[in-house]
Order: structure tokens, then sequence, then C-alpha cells
């Protein structure tokens, strides 16, 4: 940005007068005015040029030739300079002015230039959050896929749950069918027991009759004797008492009495009777005792086929057991895994879901912070394109300064009869002597530092 540069500065006699101060008088010497009719404003040129290339930020401007200054030989008489009083306040006013305005303006640069270290902050964390997003976005992929995963481990488990659940009711239904034919063998088995005990009763009752029938066949049998021992002796007595005796007996002869035909008939009877007993006797006791041997027999065969039941039931009844209790296993350590299955399929779900309500929290609270940082950003942004704005407007105040003063620069000068080293000192302080007034001049607008050096000093 320049100021003042690159302005042709023409100035002919009469630009003398009112660019002086109050105190007056020209500081102009004779002989500057009088060499080879020309005045050559090198030094303000330069003061022009070197505050040019301050403003703007290290540009040398080119050196181009300054045109000759014409003046008129009736001018070369002392001068009689009338001075405006206001103009002295106006230019330290105008200085005041562009003072705070330079202040202004440096302080803009380094809010700006503040503004560009924070816009760079701000773009380089857009581009770690854009990298940090795209982490997530893996992060993400493959927690889905993990938790793809899970689901498809728990899908399997489920089916496998519903095969061993199928497993366990078949296992369940044979068990009952099992059960049910142990209630039935239990049952058979107890009715065969209480078979058996009332065969054993009716063996024990047929033992018992047996028994007694031995016994009455041996009283019998003894009775029998006796009655014989008794019938033999009585008729021995009655033999010996009829051998001894000797009876005469009238009878008819047509009659006759054999006792010893009667006896024997008696005894035949009775021997007769005897033996139809005894007959009778063993017949019954060994009918009696056929029956009760083959119902013996057969009861003992039934005993038999019912103990090798029982035994066949026992160890039916031990193996369902087995079977029961190893079925009661499987299916403890079947219900036992599929609680372990369905305990890590819910803890793994449950943590894939705090994993993904982390992760969603964490890129919202990534997105606010995006969010806000754009906005902040955009903000700045904003600020800086007000401060661009209000730079630009600043420039062109100070362009438009720049160009008042260039073409403020040419005054009236009226003669006056006398001339004094006052009046020259008084040019030399107001700062408009041919050799060193414009450097003066062009000081008081801003004496900028080089780039890189900021803030700006002014005076």
């Amino acid at each position: 940005m320049s100021l003042l540069g690159s302005k042709r500065i023409s100035i002919s006699t009469s630009s003398l007068n009112n660019r002086s101060s109050r105190s007056g008088g020209s500081s102009m010497s004779q002989s500057g005015l009088y060499s080879s009719g020309q005045i050559r404003m090198s030094n303000g040129y330069s003061s022009y040029s070197s505050m040019g290339g301050s403003m703007g930020g290290g540009m040398r401007l080119p050196s181009i030739p300054i045109s000759a200054v014409t003046y008129n030989n009736s001018l070369l008489a002392p001068l009689n300079l009338e001075i405006d009083p206001n103009i002295q306040v106006i230019r330290s006013q105008e200085k005041e002015q562009i003072k705070g305005l330079n202040n202004r303006f440096a302080s803009f640069i380094d809010k700006v230039r503040f503004l560009e270290q924070q816009n760079k902050m701000l773009e380089t964390k857009w581009n770690l959050m854009q990298g940090q997003t795209t982490t997530k976005s893996n992060i993400n992929a493959m927690f889905e896929e993990y938790i793809a995963n899970l689901r498809r481990q728990l899908d399997a488990i489920n089916n496998d749950k519903s095969k061993l659940d199928s497993e366990l009711r078949n296992m369940q239904g044979a068990v009952e069918d099992f059960k049910g034919k142990y209630e039935d063998e239990i049952n058979r088995r107890t009715g065969l027991e209480n078979d058996f005990v009332v065969l054993k009763k009716d063996v024990d009752g047929a033992f018992m009759v047996k028994a007694d029938l031995e016994d009455k066949v041996g009283s019998l049998s003894d009775e029998i004797n006796f009655l014989r021992s008794i019938y033999e002796e009585e008729l021995r007595e009655m033999q010996s008492q009829i051998k001894d005796t000797s009876v005469v007996v009238q009878m008819d002869n047509t009659r006759h009495l054999d006792m010893d035909s009667i006896v024997a008939e008696v005894k035949a009877q009775y021997e007769d009777i005897a033996a139809k007993s005894r007959e009778e006797a063993e017949s019954w006791y060994k009918v009696k005792y056929s029956e009760m041997s083959s119902q013996a027999g057969k009861y003992s065969d039934e005993l038999r086929n019912t103990k090798g039941d029982i035994a066949e039931l026992k160890r039916m009844i031990q193996r369902l057991e087995s079977e029961i209790s190893s079925i009661k296993g499987q299916r403890a350590t079947l219900e036992a895994q599929i609680a372990e299955a369905e305990e890590r399929g819910e803890l793994a779900v449950k943590d894939a879901k705090a994993r993904i309500a982390d992760l969603e929290a964490a890129l919202q609270k990534a997105k606010q912070d995006m969010a806000r940082q754009v906005r902040e950003y955009q903000e700045l942004m904003n600020v800086k394109l007000a401060l661009d704005i209000e730079i630009a407007t600043y420039r062109k105040l100070l362009e438009g300064e720049e160009d008042r003063i260039s073409n403020h620069s040419v005054v009236s000068v009226h003669s006056a009869p006398s001339y004094s080293q006052s009046s020259s000192k008084g040019m030399h302080a107001g700062g408009y002597s041919t050799s060193g007034g414009y450097s003066s001049s062009s000081s008081g607008i801003a004496q900028l530092r080089p780039p890189g050096t900021w803030p700006l000093r002014t005076w």
C-alpha cells in the first residue's frame, strides 16, 4: 500500500506561501533558488518514496525524475508572506487524526494477524477432526462388524438352544415314558409281591394243613393200631374164656351159633373197615399231598419266575435310574450351557450397546465440537471480513488523504519587501523548505517499519 508514492511533484515559486509555518519566513537560500534556474526536490521526493515503500510493505518505487520547476524572476525579490493563522491548528489536528488512524491501522493489522493465526489453528483442528472422524468411521465399521459377528454367534447359540430344547423335550418325553414304564413295573412288582405274599401264605397254610394231616394220619394210624391191639387182646381173652369154659346150651338144632365165624366175620368187617379207612385216608392224603406238591411246585415255579421278574425289574430299574441320572446330568449341563450362553450373549450385547452408546456420544460430542468450531470459525471469518472492509475503508481514507495532500500542495505566494533569518527558521520549523520540507511532512504521516516488525510506532 502506498500513501504518497509514485507522485510527481511540480512546485512553482508560488508554493512557498501557505505551506510555511506561522513563524513564517522562507528557509530557502537564494543560492538554492537560483542554481541553474531550477529547484531539485530530491530530499522531499526521497521522503515520499521511502514512506511509500514503508507503507507498501517494503516495495521500492522506481526512481521517477522530477520535472523542472519554472519560476518568475520578478518574484525573486524579498517576500512578505501572509500566513493563515489556522493552518497550524489544522495541521496539528490532521497529524493527530493520522496518528490515531495509524494506531488503529496497526491494531487492526495485529488483530488480522491474530485472526489469521486463529484461522490456521482452526483449519488444523478441522483437518484433525476430519481425520478423527475418518478414524471413528473405521472404528464404527469395525464395531458394526464385531456386533454382526456377535449377532451371528447369538443366532447360532439360539439355534443350538432350539436344538437342545427339542432334544431336551425328546429326552423329557423318553424320561416320562420310562417313568411310566417304571411306575407300571413298580405297580406290577407290587402286585407280584402281593401275589407272592398271598402264595406264601397259601403255601404256609398248605404246609400247615399237610403237617396237620400228617399228624392226623399218624394219630389215626396209632388209633388204628391201638384198636387193632385192643381187638386182638379182646379176641384173645374171649378165645381164652371160651376155651376154658364149657357151656351146655340147649338150642334148637335148627340154629347153630358159630362164634368163630362171627368173630372172624366181625374181625373181617373191622379189618375191611380199617383197611378202607386207611386206604381212603392214604388216598386222600396222597391226593392232597400230590395236589399240595403240584401247587407247591407251581407256586415255586411262579415264585421263581416272580423272583426272576423282580430281579429283571430291579436291573431294569437300576438301568433306568442310571439313564435318568445321566439324562438329568446332561439336562443340567445343557441348562448350564444354555444359561451361560445366554449370559454371555446378554453381556456381549450389553457391552456392544454400551460401546455403541459411547461411540455415538463421542461422535455426537465431536459433531458438536466441530459445529461449535465451525461457528467460531464463521464468526472469526465475519470479524475478519468486517476488519478487511474496515482496513479497505481506512486504506481508501489514507489514499484519499494522500490525494488531498498531493492536490493541495500548490499554494499562493504573495511578495513582501523583507526577508529575514527568522522567517527562514520558521520555514524550517514548518517543514516546507525545498531541501527537507517534504521529508518532515512525510514523516508526519507515518514512519512504518518493514514487514514482520509489527506493531507500528508513530513519531
